[in-house]
This record gives C-alpha cells, structure tokens and sequence, in this order.
C-alpha cells in the first residue's frame, strides 16, 4: 500500500512538470466552463492564447490567471464589454466611468432581486391557497403590465402595501 502512495505521487509530479500549458478543454474543465465560453471570450479580445505547432491553443499560466479574473469580475456584475476595456488598460478616468455605470447596474439588479424575494416571501406567508387570488400578487402584476389595480389587503414585511 505505502509503495502504491509513493508511486502515485511520483506519476502525478511528473504529469504536472511536463507542461506548464493546458489545452482548452483542460481549462475550460478546470473553471467548470464550456470550452465555446473560452473561444467567445477569444474573440471579444479577453484572451490571447498561444497556438501549438498544430494551431491548437495552449493556455499558460497568465491565462489561468485572466480566466480567473474575467470569472471575478462578472461575478462583481461587470459585462463583458466592461471587462475587455478595463483589461485594455483604461485610463484613470475612463475606468471610473465604467464602474460606476457597472455600480449603478448593479444597483438596479440588486433592486429587482429584493423586490422579487419580497413577493416570494409574501406568497410563502399567504393565506391564499393559490397566489393569483393574493392581492399583493395582483398589484405586482398590475404594476409590470403598467395598470392601477386595487389596492392590497394585506401587508408585506410589516409595511403597508
């Protein structure tokens, strides 16, 4: 058993000195990504992978790094566009405009998500047996469809409606 470990140990070291380059299927698995995600991302500017002698990409090291922060920055809420001009080196200024137009996105997001468990958590708390009797329901819906409805009768989170 203790020989299996050494030897399992020493294939897995000579794996990982043998090339510091990953195959796109590789990285794309490392990140849980689809590999198309990757090739997008190519061809928006975000990355520049080097090509082996057979026009296959090889992904370095840098590479792993931009995915990882390309990664970061769309969970931060930045689109795409967004991240490809702050990578190109924006200046000072212009990457202020950028983040706070991103901010403000956010922000918006942020709102509608609130408002959305809101109305999740008051059809949770309902007396209602169907949620399209709830007038709080029938405001929200109203509302999207731009039409005054009445009133509700109950509250959400403490505060009249």
């Amino acid at each position: 058993m203790r020989f299996s470990v050494v030897m399992d140990a020493r294939i897995r070291l000579n794996v990982d000195m043998k090339s510091s380059e990953m195959s796109i299927g590789d990285l794309a698995a490392r990140f849980g990504l689809a590999a198309h995600v990757l090739r997008h991302w190519e061809s928006m500017g975000l990355l520049a992978p080097a090509r082996d002698p057979a026009g296959r990409r090889r992904y370095t090291a840098a590479d792993i790094t931009r995915v990882a922060a390309i990664l970061r920055a769309k969970e931060a809420g930045l689109s795409l566009e967004a991240i490809g001009v702050l990578a190109a080196g924006a200046g000072p200024a212009r990457q202020r405009d950028i983040l706070s137009r991103e901010a403000e996105a956010l922000r918006r997001r942020i709102t509608a998500a609130q408002a959305s468990l809101e109305l999740i958590e008051c059809a949770l708390g309902c007396d209602h047996a169907d949620i399209t009797e709830c007038a709080h329901f029938k405001q929200a819906v109203a509302d999207r469809i731009g039409t005054a409805a009445a009133s509700p009768s109950h509250r959400l989170g403490g505060k009249p409606m």
